[in-house]
């Protein structure tokens, strides 16, 4: 095909000619598995699918109540005609059946091309759970308006059938909805620059008390002077409101007597940073995730108030040996191996070094020192195995670790876990 010579109108015609090809393409595919799964319908009740039938070919109830079961084999053979997993097979079914069977008003605008494809499966998702009644008026409301109606109309919609026409359910999702709340600040996902983007899921009232908070905290910050716009102003305003709280000591009252009963001291947050050697990069000690120095520069130069306070340490070299003449462990040699080796050091294991034991590989009373170079991070369970005789740890040099354990030998280094051999007790390195 000559691109050069194409004009953009008549691109714009091949579009369009693409994509009535393509809907008719999608509504034909639709049609067939329709036919398909009425063709191979299990009238059967008592052959519905279960775990411990999958043996048979039995009945898949793939759509809501209502609509016919389907059989389970021949789903796994579209499926494979499709292109797509069982799990998937199934559930494209289950859509397709659902539209045709219990929301036929729907399903007669979808195959004359008035409500789109996609949008037609997904209203089908929402209202595979609702009973027969509450799909029907669902099919009634929406089918005339479908092809305009937002993904929020269309939820709203479900969720006043399942309230209207099974209250008991609506009474237990929304029992199963209270238990989803959340407040995720996104800590484990944390951008160069520092940005923690997260997710909250509230009670409304809850959500407006801290919506007006937020909202009043960074207007008042713009009449202050603060020229970022609104959104970063309103972050600004969440960490300011969560710093006031910690700086207060709270106060556990007696709702009988008044009585201040106990006292729960104010906190600090602390925030570790790691500057590399060369001054380009940094790490967070809290997330494990790098940052720009120029982030904590802006960090480190914000007013936070009486709170907050910087602490510079003295740069640690972390190839240092330098032992003790003791069992204990100082911490300085703690930290030193908690920021050299980052996690258990058993195969496989990634539990961070903070949370580990330090283990002398050598031990102590047969001679080992009490040195980086003879600690090897391991948590509480590995640890454990190690100490009862079951594995076995050398230190080929600090980081580099050589396992023997009932499964066999295990190299672990840096860069992850290699096994060695598939038999115990056979040491590849001895002869090295």
């Amino acid at each position: 095909m000559n691109l050069g010579t194409t004009t953009s109108n008549t691109l714009l015609d091949d579009l369009r000619d693409i994509r009535v090809l393509a809907t008719n393409a999608a509504i034909r595919e639709l049609a067939c598995i329709a036919h398909y799964a009425e063709l191979h319908t299990v009238t059967d009740e008592t052959m519905a699918a279960t775990l411990t039938e999958r043996g048979l070919d039995t009945g898949l109830p793939v759509a809501g109540p209502g609509a016919p079961l389907v059989s389970d084999f021949a789903v796994m053979d579209l499926a494979t005609v499709l292109g797509r997993s069982v799990d998937s097979g199934r559930n494209y079914v289950g859509q397709v059946v659902e539209l045709c069977w219990r929301l036929p008003q729907t399903w007669e605008r979808v195959l004359a091309g008035a409500v789109p494809v996609y949008k037609a499966l997904r209203i089908a998702d929402h209202t595979r759970s609702l009973p027969a009644d509450a799909a029907a008026y669902v099919d009634a409301q929406l089918a005339p308006f479908a092809h305009s109606c937002s993904w929020a109309q269309i939820e709203r919609l479900v969720d006043e059938a399942l309230i209207r026409f099974d209250p008991d359910a609506a009474a237990a999702k929304a029992a199963e909805d209270a238990e989803t709340r959340h407040v995720d600040l996104g800590i484990t996902d944390v951008g160069p620059i520092g940005i923690a983007h997260g997710t909250t899921a509230l009670n409304l009232p809850d959500a407006l008390d801290l919506e007006n908070a937020v909202q009043r905290r960074a207007k008042l910050l713009g009449q202050l002077g603060d020229d970022d716009t609104l959104d970063v102003r309103r972050a600004k305003a969440l960490g300011e409101i969560a710093r006031e709280d910690l700086a207060l000591d709270l106060e556990v009252i007696d709702p009988d007597t008044g009585e201040i009963t106990r006292k729960i001291p104010a906190r600090k947050t602390e925030l570790v940073f790691h500057l590399s050697e060369d001054g380009v990069v940094a790490r967070c000690g809290n997330t494990r995730t790098p940052l720009t120095v120029d982030t904590i520069k802006t960090w480190l130069t914000q007013d936070r108030g009486p709170s907050g306070t910087v602490i510079v340490r003295p740069v640690q070299d972390l190839a240092g040996c330098q032992p003790v003449d003791s069992y204990e462990i100082p911490d300085r040699l703690r930290r030193q191996v908690e920021l050299a080796r980052h996690h258990c050091g058993y195969p496989y294991c990634t539990r961070p070094a903070e949370a580990c034991d330090l283990d002398h590989a050598v031990p102590y009373g047969e001679g080992g020192p009490t040195c980086a170079c003879n600690l090897c991070p391991e948590c509480r369970g590995h640890h454990r195995f190690k100490t009862s005789g079951h594995a076995q740890v050398r230190i080929l040099r600090p980081g580099v670790y050589y396992w023997t354990t009932p499964s066999g030998t295990y190299l672990v280094d840096p860069t992850g876990t290699y096994p060695l051999t598939s038999r115990p007790g056979t040491d590849q390195l001895e002869s090295k």
